[in-house]
């Protein structure tokens, strides 16, 4: 299976998102998230961003840990530093990218951090979202979802005006050939019963959100 990246960003993390590396990650640190990496004696093949949210003694660990450290300017860029980390991800070609730390309490980063699965789609690569209570995806034609109770609810919402289609398998609240459309909360917290669920649709983009309470 191929190498995965894995972007740790500046948002909310914890012993959880440690716990998401496996062996062969390639493991990239987001201005803030490379300092959690740091502190937690991990080392990042690659720390990157304006480092505008770490002190002068944090960024000189970085920068003497990181195998590899690319700098910009805060001002003069056109991305946020965990956009600039998924578009170093896709370049360097890696096809599965996980990213952590993509909440806090800046809603319009978060929010801009979930339209990055669209970027990433485009670009032909698979990303998904974690924090401490959810795992994002992206589903565009057809997407199997296995039980996970650290996750036991699943929303369907629109990442486009309408996703059309819409058919389920294994859950408790099925759906077949149905539209959802953006603003409509049919989509959320859905149950599976089977062990493997199958989601199909024909049109549009639909983020699958598994959430914990």
């Amino acid at each position: 299976m191929q190498a995965r990246a894995l972007i740790y960003t500046g948002g909310q993390l914890g012993k959880w998102a440690l716990d998401e590396l496996s062996d062969g990650d390639y493991i990239i640190g987001a201005d803030r998230g490379a300092d959690f990496l740091v502190q937690n004696n991990v080392t990042p093949h690659l720390a990157l961003g304006d480092f505008d949210s770490v002190t002068p003694d944090q960024m000189k660990r970085i920068s003497e840990t990181a195998i590899e450290l690319f700098t910009c300017d805060p001002i003069d860029k056109d991305w946020t530093d965990t956009e600039l980390a998924v578009r170093q991800a896709i370049k360097r070609g890696f096809r599965r990218i996980v990213l952590l730390g993509a909440f806090g309490t800046r809603f319009d980063h978060g929010l801009g951090n979930v339209h990055l699965l669209r970027h990433a789609h485009q670009q032909d690569c698979s990303l998904t979202i974690i924090d401490e209570n959810n795992e994002i995806r992206l589903c565009t034609d057809q997407l199997r979802v296995e039980q996970n109770p650290r996750f036991p609810y699943i929303s369907l919402l629109p990442l486009t005006i309408e996703v059309e289609g819409v058919t389920l398998e294994g859950f408790r609240y099925p759906l077949h050939q149905a539209t959802l459309r953006i603003g409509w909360s049919l989509g959320i917290s859905n149950v599976l019963e089977a062990p493997v669920g199958t989601i199909h649709m024909t049109s549009g983009l639909l983020l699958v959100i598994r959430s914990r309470d």
